[in-house]
């Protein structure tokens, strides 16, 4: 499997560093197929070769424009296609964002991140999107975004009005890819991404697993993300949330423990790389999120909502982080 280098023209020169290592979906395989206490032993010391031990980075996420999406993702109750009883809503008042930033930022986030349910924004969209994201980094916040898909003006817009990262998921490998969408092909994720990062803009991208897909499949997402020159900056990794109505609901459960594989692995396949725990994270529990941070993780998503899909409560997490002996940027007083 390679990854395109249509979608990344013109990114190599902006580029500071280059991967050490290539990774073919059957190493990643192989890596799957470790003894699971080697397996995380690996990535545990990989981990804390490169980020300090116990540490957690803490993002939050709102919806600034929410449902009345044209895509089919078979995982997203925002798709106006399906019957999921998300109401499509108008674009947030900046004013609102801002107090949902200065919230975040007093529960301890460092990363603010707004989501919008678009295939793509438009020119008008993108001036609106501007001033939240400056305003909000006025706040001495990160600023991320996630949009849909964006041209190279469009990135270099955004960029321009401070933002730090873009968010634009993979979701799962080229080779199951077609099961799950067909309104998006996935040389279209490749040229976002390659317009980011010619942008000067940080990579947010990861996937979703439970989908059905199997474990080489699997594999061949993270060997597409980390085969990505540079791979992200910002890895989420998704437990897929069965939503009622949406294609998906009802597909079989993924074992606790191969999340945990896929946390580990993607760890050691980008070292440097942020591995958050992303939607799904309360179903999984406290047992199965403490063996995700042994595995690697080291940045969740904080608050009370992921876009439409519940997430553990802000003092729910504090609470779970302190029973682990973990810390937050804001209490070693670090970012990055």
């Amino acid at each position: 499997m390679t990854i395109s280098t249509q979608a990344l023209a013109g990114t190599k020169a902006v580029q500071t560093t280059v991967n050490a290592k290539t990774w073919t979906v059957e190493a990643a395989a192989q890596l799957y197929e470790l003894p699971f206490n080697d397996l995380l032993y690996r990535a545990q010391g990989l981990h804390r070769e490169h980020f300090a031990a116990g540490e957690i980075e803490l993002v939050t996420l709102l919806s600034i424009k929410t449902g009345g999406c044209p895509e089919d993702c078979a995982y997203c109750p925002q798709a106006a296609r399906y019957h999921t009883g998300v109401e499509a809503g108008n674009l947030l008042p900046l004013a609102e964002v801002v107090a949902a930033a200065e919230a975040a930022k007093q529960n301890g986030a460092t990363r603010f991140c707004m989501g919008a349910a678009w295939r793509e924004p438009k020119a008008r969209d993108i001036e609106k999107v501007q001033a939240m994201v400056s305003a909000v980094k006025a706040l001495g916040l990160e600023t991320c975004a996630t949009l849909g898909m964006l041209s190279d003006l469009q990135a270099r817009q955004l960029k321009q009005s401070g933002l730090d990262y873009y968010n634009h998921n993979l979701d799962t490998a080229p080779e199951f890819y077609g099961k799950v969408i067909t309104t998006r092909v996935y040389q279209e994720r490749l040229d976002t991404l390659g317009h980011v990062r010619q942008a000067g803009i940080k990579v947010c991208c990861g996937g979703i697993v439970g989908m059905g897909e199997s474990r080489l499949q699997r594999a061949g997402l993270i060997a597409q993300l980390a085969n990505l020159d540079p791979y992200p900056e910002s890895v989420p990794i998704n437990h897929l949330v069965q939503v009622p109505g949406t294609p998906l609901h009802g597909a079989e459960p993924l074992d606790p423990l191969e999340f945990v594989r896929t946390i580990a692995v993607a760890r050691i396949t980008m070292p440097r790389a942020r591995v958050r725990l992303s939607a799904g994270r309360r179903e999984l529990g406290e047992a199965v999120q403490a063996l995700c941070f042994l595995a690697g993780a080291n940045s969740i998503f904080y608050g009370d909502k992921l876009l439409t899909s519940g997430n553990p409560e802000a003092e729910a997490d504090r609470a779970l982080l302190a029973k682990l002996g973990l810390r937050t940027h804001v209490d070693s007083g670090a970012m990055s």
